[in-house]
């Protein structure tokens, strides 16, 4: 049989060029190329600046939908946040340091305000609290001292420093790792009690977690309060904000269902506490 090469080879084209010498190119019905180019990787230092995002259409890096009903919407910025509070300037470690708020705004990644701040050599952008304005001074401290402490909406304490029953936001799971908790738009935890160097905080879902005294909290309440009473009005303001209309084969449970109460689910420890062992 001959080959689709010697056929290429013997009917070429003056113009063509010499096809001998190279080999030939194979036929190709359709390419699959990936859009997701695994070298790139996101920017390492900070920066105040919006960042262009890419869509995903809930589309992991295979190509396969892994979130249902995400495509189409607005074009967005990503800004950055940044979630840890008690971030010293270099040579200025342990030391309580303060900063004004330049601008609150609406982020289109998250349902709460973000506010720039600045203080030092440095801006950071970070969650705003309910009436955090231009021109308020925020102070942040890492120090637990023997009185609590008489914060004001915006500072950042640990929980050891501040009193029982102080309203917060952006909690730390864990000393260091950054605000994980209450983050959402008009929401708010309560500092219950703290015991033995260990604080218990109700969140909004009214679950209690117990945390180290030494996790950073925010004082106060998430702003945008009035998040939850927005009014969509129609199917197609939900794709300007990127949601698509579910299947047709999913149909809401109606009265006849009934609910379940559910009891709440048991106080839940991040404090690894070590084991007390009795001698005899």
């Amino acid at each position: 049989m001959v080959s689709c090469c010697q056929l290429l080879v013997s009917h070429q084209s003056p113009l063509s060029g010499t096809c001998a010498s190279q080999k030939c190119r194979p036929f190709q019905t359709c390419v699959i190329s990936c859009t997701n180019n695994p070298l790139w990787k996101p920017p390492t230092k900070y920066t105040i600046r919006p960042i262009g995002m890419k869509k995903t259409g809930g589309r992991d890096h295979t190509g396969k939908i892994r979130v249902h009903g995400i495509g189409g919407g607005h074009k967005r910025r990503y800004r950055m946040i940044d979630f840890h509070r008690l971030r010293y300037e270099p040579g200025k470690e342990t030391q309580a340091f303060e900063e004004k708020v330049i601008e609150v705004r609406y982020d289109p990644c998250r349902s709460a305000d973000i506010a720039l701040v600045a203080g030092g050599n440095r801006k950071r952008w970070i969650i705003a609290t309910e009436n955090m304005q231009i021109g308020d001074i925020i102070k942040t401290s890492g120090h637990i001292g023997r009185m609590a402490v008489s914060a004001k909406e915006g500072d950042s304490y640990p929980l050891g420093a501040l009193p029982v029953g102080t309203l917060i936001n952006s909690l730390e799971i864990g000393p260091g790792k950054g605000a994980q908790c209450i983050r959402a738009a008009g929401t708010c935890g309560v500092l219950l009690r703290k015991v033995n160097g260990t604080a218990i905080v109700q969140l909004p879902s009214k679950r209690q977690v117990q945390v180290l005294e030494t996790c950073m909290a925010t004082v106060g309440r998430v702003s945008n309060i009035d998040h939850n009473k927005r009014i969509i009005g129609k199917a197609g303001r939900n794709r300007w904000f990127g949601i698509r209309p579910r299947s047709g084969l999913w149909q809401r449970k109606g009265g006849w269902a009934g609910r379940k109460i559910k009891p709440l689910p048991p106080m839940k420890s991040y404090v690894n506490l070590p084991n007390v062992i009795t001698s005899n």
